[in-house]
């Protein structure tokens, strides 16, 4: 089961009637449900992040974060509580970090989410910037791969090839080779649409996929210029 199936699943459990079970007569999982409340609070708190929740910010997080129609409601009461302030954010990113430690493919997964909600109005903020750094930093990832990260969706530091595919710049062209498809894999949208993200999401892995794969092309022109020609 997908992370985002188990956000809507383990949402209906939580938000749902008193006492409901998960079909087999066993009570809602509490870690679990740590999480979705985790999840949840996180997508609010980013959407406040720059001061000011607004209805494009709203679009996003439902776009990220789907529930069951019969959940909705409670959930945004959830959401609308947790977006009066960015306090306590890491404090939730701790336990997104916790559940999801031996996943870092899924951590990226909700980055992803996290970078969507910020860009709903088009542009990311130093505050916004600045809560997405904390949350990548609380994951786990190294500086280098949130720049990698913030690249694929800003476009930002495309001027350097070898930070997006997350390499030096003296690999090895056989290195090279592993590394861009080793991060084509894990981005390409089939990959992601069978964990289950949402459409919205696929497209975002498709924006990556191109800065990719553009990445990688720049690099081969590169070295291939500097090959000395046979007289």
């Amino acid at each position: 089961m997908s992370l985002w199936t188990n956000i809507s699943t383990a949402a209906a459990r939580l938000f749902g009637p008193p006492n409901q079970d998960d079909g087999n007569g066993r009570a809602a999982n509490v870690d679990e449900a740590k999480l979705v409340a985790a999840l949840v609070a996180l997508g609010a708190k980013m959407a406040k992040a720059d001061g000011q929740v607004r209805r494009e910010d709203i679009l996003a997080f439902r776009q990220v974060f789907r529930t069951d129609p019969q959940t909705e409601a409670t959930i945004g009461r959830f959401f609308d509580l947790a977006r009066q302030t960015t306090l306590g954010f890491e404090r939730y990113a701790r336990i997104v970090a916790k559940a999801f430690r031996a996943q870092p493919g899924i951590l990226e997964d909700v980055m992803d989410g996290l970078f969507h909600i910020a860009l709903a109005d088009g542009i990311v903020t130093q505050d916004e910037a600045e809560f997405l750094e904390t949350v990548s930093r609380v994951f786990g990832f190294s500086e280098r791969e949130f720049k990698r990260i913030k690249s694929g969706h800003l476009g930002q530091d495309a001027d350097d090839p070898y930070l997006i595919l997350g390499v030096d710049p003296d690999i090895s062209d056989s290195n090279l080779k592993r590394a861009y498809r080793r991060q084509a894999a894990a981005n390409h949208p089939d990959r992601l649409m069978a964990r289950g993200l949402p459409k919205e999401m696929v497209g975002l892995a498709t924006h990556k996929m191109a800065i990719i794969n553009r990445a990688y092309a720049q690099i081969l022109d590169e070295r291939k210029s500097r090959k000395p020609r046979l007289a």
